[in-house]
């Protein structure tokens, strides 16, 4: 992702809310939810995101749409993604991305 897309903000606060990361790739703008996992946690890191998770999720790309982007014409739309990062692996840690995983975004 961070190969692609410009990085324009590292855990933005919107009020009570807050997103870890917020990039962009042409008129895409993608929230970032980083969810990482240690060797001996119960839930893997995609598991570990509630409905009340999304929904927070949804309130804070919905208010970012109307604070920042509503009217720019360089963006269309905004879109949520999970990185999952593992870090039970030998090898170091192992990222799963998943793009758009959280629907309903403006």
């Amino acid at each position: 992702m961070a190969r692609e897309h410009a990085i324009l903000a590292r855990n933005l606060r919107l009020g009570r809310l807050e997103l870890d990361i917020v990039a962009q790739k042409g008129p895409l703008v993608c929230v970032v939810e980083v969810r990482t996992r240690g060797k001996g946690s119960f839930l893997p890191a995609l598991a570990t995101i509630s409905a009340a998770k999304s929904s927070r999720l949804l309130r804070a790309a919905e208010r970012l749409w109307q604070d920042r982007f509503a009217h720019s014409p360089e963006v269309e739309r905004i879109r949520i993604d999970v990185a999952a990062v593992s870090l039970d692996e030998e090898g170091g840690p192992r990222v799963e991305y998943f793009a758009g995983a959280i629907a309903g975004a403006p």
